[in-house]
């Protein structure tokens, strides 16, 4: 087995991280068709506006197959902060340290553009995801209970306060 590589955009990448959530949150957290058209609307709608000055993509590629993402969408980080997304790795490469090397990549690149802060959004119950955050020094800053997705679940925002802003 060859060492993981990391890269950005290639085509049909869109569908594929999109395919990835869509498949394993419901699954594992039984989300809906809802769940599959906003990722791959948002996803779509970040790609088309991506400018490489302000925004971040990283895909993991193992044994050339697809095996995790993350991005930074950097639109609105002077005011908001910039905004974690689309983290997945898919599970059977879970537990190779791709998880971490992606959320590494995407807090580096906000350091290096000077970002004030880096939030995310996600929910209770994924607890490998929130240890790799808390890791990186995130922390829990809110959350509140939701019916979405065809779930209900309770969302919750992790912030990164970049110090050497």
């Amino acid at each position: 087995m060859k060492d993981t590589e990391y890269c950005g955009y290639y085509p049909g990448l869109i569908g594929k991280i999109t395919e990835v959530h869509a498949v394993y949150y419901n699954a594992h957290w039984g989300f809906d068709i809802s769940f599959e058209t906003q990722v791959g609307s948002e996803l779509s709608d970040f790609l088309i506006e991506f400018d490489a000055n302000r925004d971040g993509l990283w895909v993991a590629r193992r044994n050339d197959m697809f095996a995790g993402s993350v991005a930074i969408d950097g639109r609105h980080a002077e005011t908001e902060g910039a905004r974690l997304r689309w983290f997945i790795v898919v599970p059977v490469f879970q537990g190779l340290g791709i998880g971490k090397a992606l959320i590494l990549r995407a807090c580096e690149f906000c350091r290096h553009k000077r970002y004030p802060k880096v939030y995310l959004w996600t929910f209770e119950g994924l607890d490998s995801a929130r240890f790799l955050y808390e890791q990186q020094n995130f922390r829990l800053c809110e959350e509140h209970e939701v019916d979405q997705w065809g779930q209900h679940i309770k969302e919750q925002k992790f912030e990164l306060v970049l110090a050497d802003k």
